[in-house]
C-alpha cells in the first residue's frame, strides 16, 4: 500500500472513538471486577500483571490504525507520532525495553511517556490516555 499523507476528519474521530472505548471498557471491567471482590489484594494483583500488557498492546493497535502514514510528513524530530513508532518496535522486536533509533531524534526528557533506551515498557493507563491523546493531536496536526 502506498504512504497516506492525508487522512479525513472522520476517519480519525472514528479511531480516536475507537481507542476511547476500548480503554473504557477496560476501566469498566476493572471497576466491575472491584465491586464483586472480596479479596482486593488478589485482584489488584492480577490487574497489576495484567494491566500492562494490555496497554503495551493497545499502543501497537493505536499505531496500526495510521501504520501507512508518510514518513516525510511525520518528520523524525521525536513528536509523538515518532514515539509511538518507536515504543512499537520495542515491544515487538526488543522484548519490551526501549529501543534506540539513529533515525529519531527522541529526547527522554521532551516525550510524552520519559522512556529511556533500556527501560521496560509498562504503560498504565494514565499512560495509554496521554500517549494517545498527543499521538491524535499529532495525526489532526499533519494529516487532516
Amino acid at each position: 500500500m502506498l504512504s497516506i499523507d492525508n487522512y479525513t476528519p472522520e476517519y480519525v474521530a472514528k479511531c480516536r472513538s475507537r481507542v476511547a472505548e476500548q480503554v473504557s471498557a477496560y476501566q469498566a471491567l476493572l471497576a466491575a471486577a472491584r465491586k464483586r471482590t472480596s479479596d482486593g489484594s488478589q485482584l489488584d494483583s492480577a490487574i497489576a500483571a495484567f494491566e500492562p500488557h494490555f496497554l503495551n498492546n493497545m499502543v501497537l493497535a493505536l499505531d496500526n490504525l495510521f501504520v501507512h502514514r508518510a514518513r516525510g510528513l511525520e518528520r523524525k524530530d521525536g513528536n509523538p507520532l515518532n514515539e509511538v513508532r518507536l515504543l512499537c518496535e520495542s515491544i515487538m522486536n526488543h522484548d519490551g525495553a526501549m529501543c534506540a533509533d539513529d533515525t529519531i531524534k527522541i529526547d527522554p526528557a521532551k516525550s510524552v511517556l520519559k522512556y529511556r533506551v533500556g527501560d521496560r515498557i509498562n504503560l498504565n493507563v494514565a499512560d495509554f490516555i496521554l500517549l494517545s491523546s498527543c499521538f491524535f493531536a499529532e495525526i489532526e496536526e499533519k494529516y487532516l
